[in-house]
């Protein structure tokens, strides 16, 4: 048995197949971990959807901001899709209640102590523990998974608070953790989380960090693998040096979509047949 993660695949399903092939992947002995915004920019949204599923315990999904504006645009009336998205054949088949539904149940964070690896689709702010992390990102879920939580995605956007206090409360709350979750890049040092600069590191201003660098792992034996950062192009020497693992490689924009296992720290790439212009 072998467990690979996956980066952002963003609707592009040919690559995932192509990524599969490559590491010879086993549904029946080997587990797949995503690291969230399986939907959304590449053309193929919902047979990666299908697909994810389908491997029922075989795969850990943890949710990305667009996977969360994909439930947004399907539970709100209120919430369109934005001109570039790409999700409507999710939101146009015949079994989108069910889909959404499934999607809606995910994580936002996943630990598992005998590998030693912590996954989450952007970020965790310097303040939290992986402790804390994990049981800040069950407040999110409980809603999520709750009977109210289309009241979730009317409340999800904004860009305010942007700095933890642990006397937060209500949406407030909400909103935070799910923006350091799921949107965090660059933040200053005591971990104000900034929304404006997405590039790689040396573009953004002086005072603002890459959150990795601010954050301190407990021991020699935890690592965090994570997405959302296409334009971060960390070598793996570095990767393995912070035993931060950042796996989006742009698959949507032209890049590559990668996988790493888990068990030994190996990485397979395959290129991408899209070329996007880059974005978010």
């Amino acid at each position: 048995m072998a467990t690979y993660a996956i980066g952002d695949i963003q609707g592009c399903f040919d690559e995932l197949v192509a990524l599969l092939d490559r590491i010879d992947f086993d549904s029946s002995r080997d587990q797949l971990w995503f690291t969230g915004d399986l939907v959304n920019r590449g053309p193929r949204s919902l047979a990666v959807i299908e697909f994810v599923r389908e491997l029922g315990d075989g795969a850990i999904v943890v949710l990305g901001n667009h996977d969360l504006h994909l439930l947004a645009c399907g539970y709100v009336e209120d919430v369109s899709p934005k001109r570039k998205d790409t999700f409507h054949d999710v939101l146009d088949s015949p079994r989108r209640d069910e889909l959404l539904t499934w999607i809606r149940r995910q994580r936002l964070i996943y630990r598992d102590p005998a590998l030693g690896y912590t996954m989450v689709h952007a970020g965790i702010p310097p303040q939290w523990t992986l402790a804390e992390a994990e049981k800040y990102a069950v407040e999110v879920e409980s809603v999520l998974h709750g009977e109210g939580f289309a009241k979730f995605f009317t409340r999800m956007y904004g860009n305010s608070p942007d700095l933890w206090d642990r006397k937060l409360s209500g949406w407030k709350r909400v909103r935070l953790i799910t923006n350091y979750l799921t949107r965090l890049r660059y933040c200053s040092v005591d971990g104000r989380i900034d929304f404006q600069y997405k590039g790689p590191v040396g573009s953004q201003p002086e005072h603002l960090i890459p959150w990795y660098d601010l954050y301190v792992l407990p021991d020699a034996a935890e690592s965090i693998v994570f997405g959302h950062w296409s334009a971060l192009h960390l070598s793996e020497r570095e990767m393995r040096e912070k035993r931060i693992y950042a796996l989006d490689t742009g698959a949507v924009w032209g890049g590559a979509l990668t996988a790493m296992r888990l068990d030994d720290g190996q990485f397979f790439s395959v290129p991408s047949s899209i070329a996007l212009p880059i974005a978010d």
